[in-house]
Parts: C-alpha cells; sequence; structure tokens
C-alpha cells in the first residue's frame, strides 16, 4: 500500500512505500521508498499519512528493477603473493553505484 510521507531531505509530502518499521525510544521509524523520487528514507511514525483515493490510482514515476542477468564484482587483493583479481562479491561496492549513476546522467 502507497502512504505519504514527510521526507526531510526534499522538504515535502511524497508517496512512498513501507519497506520496514523498527521501535525507538522516542517511537517508531519507518524505512521507506519515495515512488515519484526512486529514495530511500527514513522518517518517524507521526509523518505518514493515509493517501487519499484519487491520488493513489496516479501511476508511480520510479520503479524498482535490477539489471538483467549483471552479478557485483569485486577486486580481491591477495598481498601475500602480491595479486589482484577480479571475482563475485555479494553486493556492489559505492564506486560501483557511482559510476553506474554517472553513465546514467
Amino acid at each position: 500500500q502507497v502512504y505519504v510521507v514527510f521526507s526531510e531531505e526534499l522538504k515535502c509530502w511524497c508517496r512512498a512505500l513501507v519497506q520496514s518499521v523498527w521501535c525507538q525510544a522516542d517511537g517508531y521509524q519507518l524505512s521507506c521508498f519515495l515512488v515519484d523520487y526512486a529514495k530511500y528514507c527514513c522518517v518517524p511514525s507521526k509523518s505518514i499519512r493515509v493517501l487519499p483515493g484519487a491520488f493513489a490510482k496516479i501511476p508511480h514515476r520510479a520503479k524498482k528493477c535490477r539489471l538483467h542477468c549483471t552479478k557485483p564484482l569485486t577486486l580481491h587483493i591477495d598481498y601475500c603473493e602480491n595479486t589482484a583479481k577480479i571475482g563475485p562479491a555479494k553486493r556492489w561496492d559505492a564506486a560501483a553505484i557511482q559510476h553506474f549513476r554517472k553513465l546514467l546522467e
């Protein structure tokens, strides 16, 4: 379900999908995906509202997607043998993500 959350970063109300909820000392925090900005953010529970029916029917501008058959790689360095090889990784590293975003721009 799509909700409306107030993004402190963007200084506006945005449509969002709630990813997870966790409890903190001062209340609940929500991890959200902003469907019109393709950004993730965390907001307090007091900053979430139910989306009015007419606005829920507007299509999202951003969609979560994956690159087909593209797996993350990383550079494995062996200091003992003084070699470096590219091999599979569990996650994309920050440099690869930054490079990909520059290519998209």
